[in-house]
C-alpha cells in the first residue's frame, strides 16, 4: 500500500523534473504542463547533467529535491540505428534509467512516470496488444536492445513499488511524431523520415520516392501533444505499478502512410518499394481500452497531426 505522503494528490506548485526536456516527448510535456498551470518545472540539458553519470544524477536530486519526476530521456532511433548500435542502446538507456529511478527513490520523489515504448511487446503479440502481452514471447530482433532496456526500466519501477511502496508508474506510448522530432534519415523513425524524403523529392523534382520494405506492415501513430496530455492525466489520476498503454487505437499500413504524407507534402511522383530492406514487426497496434476506461482519449487526427508536423519542419529545418 502507498503511504499518505506518497499518494498525496499532484499540485500545480509541485516541483517536477522533466528528464529529456529537449526531446520529442520531453518538450511536448513541458509545453503541456505549462499550459495546464504547473509553475515549478525543473529541466537540465545534457551539457549540465549527463544522466548516464551516477554521481551527477545523485547531486542533482539531492540539491533540487523534486516532488515528481518524468523520465522521458532515452537513446532512441529507427530500425537502422537500433540494428547498428545495440550496445549503445542497451548501455546508455540502462544507465539513464537506473540512475534516475534510484536517485528519485533515495531523494523522496513522491511520484515518477517512466515512459517505455510499444516495442517492449513480443514481435507476434496479439493485436491489438494488451498490457498482459509483456514478456509473453520473443521480441522483434531489429529493436531488441532498446526493448530490453525499457523492460528493465519497467521492472525496476515495479520493484521499487513492491519493495518500498514507491509510486513509480510506467506508460507505454505507441509510435510518436510531432514538433522536435528527429528528421535525420539515418537515425529517424518511419514517419519523420518519410516526411523529409517526400519534401526533398518534391524540392528536387524527383519522379519517384524509394521507401524501405514492402509497405505492408501496419503501425499506429500518436501525435506527441496527445501523449503529453496523457502523461499529465496519468500523473494526476493513475497510481498503479501495472503498465498502461497510450495510443489512439487505430493503425495504418506503411504504404497508406507514405501516400498520405506525399499528399500532404505535395509530392506527385511514384512510390518505389525497396524490399531488400527490413519491414520490422508485421503489425503493432496497442489495446488502449485501459486508459480509455479511465477517461482519456487522443484528440489529434493523423492527417491534422502530420500537417502540423510538416509545417513545423518547414519552419525549423536546417
Amino acid at each position: 500500500m502507498l503511504n499518505e505522503r506518497l499518494s498525496r494528490p499532484v499540485e500545480k506548485s509541485d516541483k517536477i523534473f522533466i528528464a529529456g526536456h529537449r526531446g520529442l516527448v520531453g518538450s511536448a510535456l513541458v509545453r503541456k504542463l505549462e499550459e495546464s498551470g504547473f509553475t515549478n518545472l525543473v529541466t537540465r540539458d545534457r551539457a549540465n547533467l549527463d544522466l548516464r553519470n551516477r554521481e551527477a544524477v545523485d547531486r542533482f536530486f539531492a540539491t533540487e529535491k523534486p516532488a515528481l519526476a518524468v523520465l522521458a530521456a532515452a537513446k532512441v532511433g529507427g530500425i537502422k540505428a537500433n540494428n547498428d548500435l545495440p550496445v549503445e542502446f542497451l548501455i546508455d538507456n540502462l544507465q539513464v534509467q537506473n540512475n534516475v529511478i534510484r536517485a528519485a527513490h533515495e531523494n523522496g520523489v513522491r511520484k515518477l512516470l517512466f515512459l517505455g515504448s510499444s516495442c517492449i511487446y513480443p514481435k507476434h503479440a496479439p493485436q491489438p496488444i494488451p498490457e498482459s502481452a509483456l514478456l509473453s514471447g520473443p521480441l522483434e530482433p531489429t529493436n531488441e536492445a532498446y526493448a530490453i532496456a525499457k523492460i528493465a526500466g519497467i521492472k525496476l519501477c515495479q520493484a521499487y513499488h513492491r519493495e518500498y511502496g514507491a509510486n513509480f508508474i510506467s506508460a507505454m506510448p505507441t509510435n510518436l511524431y510531432g514538433p522536435n522530432d528527429n528528421f535525420d534519415l539515418v537515425s529517424s523513425h518511419v514517419l519523420p523520415a518519410l516526411l523529409r524524403k517526400a519534401h526533398e523529392a518534391k524540392q528536387e523534382g524527383a519522379r519517384e520516392l524509394v521507401v524501405w520494405g514492402s509497405g505492408n506492415p501496419r503501425r499506429e501513430f500518436l501525435h506527441v501533444d496527445d501523449l503529453a496530455a496523457a502523461c499529465v492525466f496519468l500523473l494526476e489520476k493513475y497510481d498503479s505499478p501495472e503498465i498502461i498503454n497510450v495510443g489512439c487505437g487505430e493503425d495504418i499500413s506503411i504504404r497508406e502512410l507514405a501516400e498520405l504524407i506525399c499528399d500532404i507534402v505535395g509530392f506527385k511522383g511514384e512510390l518505389a518499394w525497396d524490399e531488400t530492406k527490413p519491414d520490422g514487426t508485421p503489425r503493432k497496434l496497442l489495446d488502449v481500452s485501459k486508459i480509455h476506461a479511465l477517461g482519456w482519449r487522443h484528440q489529434i487526427g493523423l492527417r491534422e497531426g502530420i500537417t502540423r508536423t510538416y509545417e513545423w519542419f518547414l519552419e525549423n529545418k536546417t
